[in-house]
């Protein structure tokens, strides 16, 4: 009789998850945080809702077995101690909110954690670890300044031809947390000061922590990633109002549906600093 034949077991990489949130995000929230437990084809260690203490983020967090994170003790500074604005725009929260997603080594416990940004909907299977490769998915455009930024902050170009911006990635807590000591070593200040003073603030697309995480592990371990088309798709509309036709439909195209609200950038004579486009 032959041997039989030895299966071969594949162990998923857990991954934590992390998403920055604020009050207007709980119209989508629901539908992103159930479409990660869906689509997302590794065991989840704990989801992480990064976010200002408000009664309804709380409730909704434990309504959705989410761990809550109270953004003001994530960092030595808030959004109140950024600046990023003009008479025009209002940016302060959206850097914020990046600077927060880059300190997730500190909050997460798993060695992975995956960022998703709160208007984003997986509508697709995704996988992002792989044989040893970390699955970065990328698209073909970006924001120039974005690398200007890259360029001041990390001494070098961008290395790779293809951008990603694409509203979530997964982080290695150790390779972040080496990106960031790299980072205070060359500018002598904390790296989230580096990144604010590397910016020209007067742009309103200044910088990227997608770009900048993506960018630093191309230019050190190529060989470790494997690239994908993000195939995402932008709809100005509620989450909610998508048939389960529609879902299909556009499942059969993209990845992804990011459900943009943007006129928290804009600044009006009669508002004050606003969320940020947060």
């Amino acid at each position: 009789m032959p041997s039989p034949k030895k299966v071969r077991i594949r162990h998923a990489v857990t991954i934590d998850v992390l998403i920055p949130a604020i009050e207007k995000d709980l119209a989508t929230l629901p539908y992103v945080i159930d479409a990660v437990r869906t689509h997302v084809k590794h065991p989840i260690g704990r989801i992480l809702i990064v976010a200002p203490k408000k009664t309804r983020i709380l409730d909704f967090c434990r309504k959705k077995g989410c761990t809550f994170v109270d953004e003001n003790t994530v960092l030595p500074i808030t959004k109140k101690d950024i600046h990023y604005r003009s008479r025009k725009w209002e940016r302060s929260g959206w850097l914020f909110q990046q600077l927060l997603k880059l300190n997730g080594d500190k909050l997460c416990t798993a060695d992975y954690f995956l960022v998703i940004d709160a208007d984003t909907v997986l509508i697709a299977p995704h996988r992002f670890h792989e044989k040893g490769k970390t699955i970065f998915y990328s698209r073909n455009w970006s924001q120039p300044q974005y690398f200007v930024t890259y360029k001041k902050l990390m001494g070098r170009k961008a290395a790779s031809a293809s951008s990603f911006v694409t509203h979530y990635m997964l982080f290695e807590r150790s390779q972040l947390t080496q990106m960031k000591r790299e980072i205070e070593a060359k500018h002598q200040k904390p790296w989230y000061s580096a990144i604010i003073h590397s910016m020209n603030r007067t742009k309103q697309f200044a910088f990227s922590e997608f770009e900048t995480y993506g960018n630093y592990l191309y230019s050190k371990d190529r060989g470790g990633m494997k690239i994908q088309k993000a195939r995402n798709k932008g709809l100005h509309m509620n989450a909610g109002q998508l048939s389960k036709q529609k879902l299909n439909e556009l499942a059969e195209k993209y990845r992804s549906l990011s459900f943009h609200k943007r006129k928290g950038y804009v600044r009006t004579p009669n508002s004050k600093s606003s969320a940020g486009g947060r």
